[in-house]
């Protein structure tokens, strides 16, 4: 958008949730519990990538394809590997925040609470640019985890298995953010990140 944050009020926004960073995981269990088109979608991938390396794992054990042994210590580096990926998981929402028009980015992380940020400050964002944002890691990872999966010999699918499952739960701050503004849908909802203070914005047209 090309409204700055004191510009909100004189257009017509007014505040509706003001969010410090520390409280973040909260408020993403806050809305992912709350049934949304996001949070369903959330649980279905989650349930689908546990489902498909449960299946996997005791179909190609019986087959003899790998051993029991085998299947879960290349399903434990793609767990290991989702780790490494956080960076890059970042990475990808920065550069979706500058092709939607984000001059100022950064990163935020609590090793503590376990959350990792990627910060647009003072940059306004409406629902549809949010929602590059917020999905562009879990889909380029998830396309490239699936491409590799099928490339991938037998027992190296599990590690890709891993990969996609721990991956996708990790994406809970994304999916509970996007469930946020899903239960707003009736409303027009924007967002900004004050990156010195450690705090997030909505504002809702009134």
């Amino acid at each position: 958008m090309q409204l700055k944050p004191e510009d909100l009020e004189a257009s017509g926004y007014l505040l509706m949730d003001r969010l410090e960073h520390m409280d973040l995981v909260p408020f993403v269990r806050k809305y992912l519990a709350v049934r949304t088109f996001y949070s369903n979608l959330y649980y279905a991938f989650n349930f689908l990538f546990f489902g498909l390396s449960g299946y996997f794992l005791i179909r190609h054990w019986k087959l003899g394809g790998f051993t029991l042994g085998d299947g879960l210590t290349h399903f434990s580096y793609g767990i290991a590997m989702a780790f490494l990926l956080v960076p890059v998981h970042e990475f990808i929402h920065v550069l979706a925040y500058k092709s939607q028009g984000a001059m100022h980015t950064s990163y935020d992380a609590n090793l503590r609470k376990f959350y990792f940020l990627a910060v647009a400050d003072r940059f306004v964002a409406n629902r549809k640019e949010f929602q590059i944002v917020a999905l562009a890691p879990f889909v380029v990872i998830t396309i490239a985890g699936v491409i590799a999966f099928f490339l991938a010999p037998v027992v190296w699918k599990m590690t890709m298995l891993g990969l996609l499952l721990t991956h996708t739960a990790f994406c809970s701050g994304d999916f509970g953010l996007l469930s946020y503004f899903n239960y707003h849908k009736d409303k027009d909802v924007v967002t900004y990140d004050d990156r010195g203070n450690k705090l997030s914005f909505f504002y809702e047209k009134s």
